[in-house]
């Protein structure tokens, strides 16, 4: 049984049936109602550091190339590349340092000069110092995605059901869940909820501190393809390895296959508040027309917001969770679930019909945080 029918949790059951196993996924809303639906499609190993979550994206690449290949162009997959420029030489020198840690961690990154920015991308604005190019990091229409992965599946679905409690049976194992409408009986249950995972997480009477954390993403018109690539601002790196929960904005610009140009990134704790902040769509305007020029005279046609589901040591949990038998956690992988998805899916899966994963999930434990308490 998964709780959550957004990208990881599609990808949860997608891999778990590959196993052989039965599924079910039951959500309180409709497939990709969430955060994934409110996502831009991010693959991305251009933001990660080395180390574990760096690992889990290089995974998530491979997969989701195989993916790409399963399910072609209806999730809208794109293998265009990053750009990450800087806006001024110290950041250059500060971006060179990043890339090189990445490179010895297996990430494909080509250090790009101030001229040769331009043969890249032709709208970028003039003067910026260089850049680097992540030929890995790649873009699918998330809720496609989803959909997808879960139709794949083959998965019972339970939509628009809220899970209200958890079924326990001898020595507290989980059994199932239970819904506004009815019982579930299942073995294991993954609790995918995003960023209400925590919830999810209380039910089994245990602490999983997710906090969400607010982004904001405009929509322009439809227009030529003016941006090839998925290009941001150095700075958008230290904003998503922030712990503030004040407002960070950094500029991260992409064109679409359907023509309009998505513009972000914005990120502040302020629960679940979803009210509108012209500040903040004003701010992310103004970083996207610095970056590129031309789009100061295009119109933006809409704007909207999610939640991304945080975690304040920036990792996900993934796996068993080794203080309740029968749950098993996939949450809290704040803005970087998309691209994270099918690796957290497949070593779920793994750990579901007792194979060893392909790597070590222990900083992934979701029982870490009590250790720090």
């Amino acid at each position: 049984m998964v709780v959550g029918a957004g990208v990881v949790g599609a990808a949860c059951a997608y891999y778990a049936a590959k196993a052989g196993l039965r599924v079910a996924v039951v959500d309180r809303g409709p497939v990709a109602g969430g955060t994934t639906g409110a996502g831009e499609g991010n693959l991305l190993v251009s933001d990660k550091e080395p180390g574990p979550e760096l690992d889990l994206a290089l995974l998530s690449t491979t997969l989701w190339r195989d993916l790409a290949a399963e399910f072609g162009d209806r999730v809208e997959y794109e293998p265009k590349g990053g750009l990450v420029v800087a806006t001024a030489p110290a950041g250059l020198d500060a971006l060179h340092g990043f890339a090189a840690g990445q490179l010895a961690a297996g990430v494909d990154a080509v250090a790009v000069a101030a001229d040769d920015l331009r043969e890249l991308e032709p709208h970028l604005a003039d003067g910026l110092p260089g850049g680097v190019l992540y030929p890995q990091d790649a873009q699918v229409q998330p809720a496609l995605a989803a959909a997808h992965l879960l139709r794949a599946s083959g998965a019972d679905r339970y939509l628009g059901e809220a899970v209200t409690a958890l079924r326990r049976g001898p020595g507290g194992a989980i059994t199932g869940v239970v819904t506004e409408r009815r019982e579930l009986a299942a073995p294991a249950v993954v609790n995918a909820a995003g960023t209400w995972g925590g919830a999810v997480a209380e039910l089994a009477g245990v602490r999983l501190p997710v906090l969400p954390r607010r982004g904001f993403v405009l929509v322009t018109e439809p227009l030529p393809r003016i941006v090839r690539r998925k290009v941001y601002a150095a700075d958008y790196v230290a904003d998503v390895a922030s712990g503030s929960a004040d407002l960070q904005s950094s500029a991260v610009v992409e064109g679409t296959p359907a023509g309009p140009v998505l513009i972000g990134a914005s990120r502040e704790r302020v629960g679940f508040d979803r009210t509108l902040s012209p500040e903040v769509l004003h701010r992310l305007a103004a970083q996207a027309a610095a970056l590129f020029p031309v789009l100061r005279t295009v119109a933006v046609q809409r704007a909207y917001r999610g939640f991304r589901p945080y975690l304040p040591d920036h990792l996900p949990a993934i796996g068993r969770d080794a203080r309740v038998p029968g749950l098993y956690q996939a949450c809290g992988h704040e803005g970087a679930g998309i691209g994270l998805a099918p690796a957290t899916g497949l070593l779920i899966a793994r750990q579901l019909v007792g194979e060893k994963p392909e790597f070590d999930l222990s900083p992934f434990r979701p029982e870490r945080f009590d250790e720090e308490e």
